[in-house]
């Protein structure tokens, strides 16, 4: 039996601040060679969840794939963390392309706000009043009006994250859908949420902004105090993420439906 190949390409290894994330870099980079980013063929990512959602924004239409381990709390987006066979691993690794969602807002001053959400995009209600809002799908109205704390669209891959906690469905990763999913809902009290399909545009117009005013959020990027919100697929932009075999987003999102 011939030995799997293994990759040849310039690694660069990335982490978070966490001191466990810090001494992984430091290991593998000593181990198997480290480059600049700029420079690299891959990039090992090392950390939890959100600093793989940082990396995945920051190398965004980059063309460099980010492969990564484990060294934070959760790791839904991570490989499991071993220093061995780093190179066997990233030369059998599963691509996954990420198209986005692009966010734009325009806020009460009138000043317009562009973001992308890898995960989702949330509007949230800003102080104790319950937020109202107006969702519209490719111009045409579909809610006149949610009562509640907010709502979110999720992307497939943002579907088992914020979505899920608040009652969304699972996504399979290459499902062509979006999530639209309110939060804490008020009114209508048995609206549950819709799938879309992720060629629409979604509108949302915040009703009585000053008395009720409402910030937008893509991923860990926050608008505050918005009127207008349009949300949609950007495929001209993507981020490249690897998964070891059978550790696939497919896998471990048909496994998250099946947890209890």
């Amino acid at each position: 039996m011939t030995a799997a190949a293994d990759f040849e390409g310039a690694i660069a290894f990335i982490a978070s601040s966490a001191p466990e994330a810090q001494l992984a870099a430091e290991r593998l980079g000593a181990r198997y060679g480290c480059v600049d980013p700029e420079n690299a063929d891959v990039i090992v990512a090392l950390g939890g969840d959100g600093f793989m959602l940082q990396t995945l924004h920051r190398f965004m239409n980059s063309g460099r794939p980010i492969y990564g381990m484990n060294r934070g709390s959760v790791g839904f987006l991570m490989n499991e963390f071993r220093e061995d066979e780093l190179t066997s691993r990233l030369a059998a690794a599963i691509r996954s392309t990420i198209h986005p969602l692009r966010m734009d807002a325009f806020d009460v001053a009138g000043n317009e706000h562009r973001a992308y959400a890898i995960n989702e995009v949330s509007l949230f209600r800003q102080s104790y009043q319950t937020a109202k809002i107006k969702i519209s799908i490719d111009g045409q109205t579909r809610l006149e009006e949610l009562t509640g704390d907010g709502v979110l669209v999720a992307t497939p891959a943002g579907s088992t994250a914020y979505n899920l906690s608040a009652h969304g469905p699972i996504l399979p990763i290459q499902a062509p859908l979006l999530a639209l999913t309110p939060i804490s809902a008020f009114r209508p009290r048995l609206w549950r949420g819709a799938l879309v399909p992720d060629r629409v545009t979604l509108s949302f117009e915040v009703l009585e902004p000053e008395k009720r005013p409402v910030n937008a959020v893509a991923d860990h990027t926050e608008v505050k105090s918005v009127l207008s919100i349009s949300v949609k697929q950007d495929r001209r932009v993507q981020s490249l993420i690897l998964f070891d075999p059978g550790h696939s987003w497919d896998d471990r999102i048909l496994a998250e439906q099946f947890r209890y």
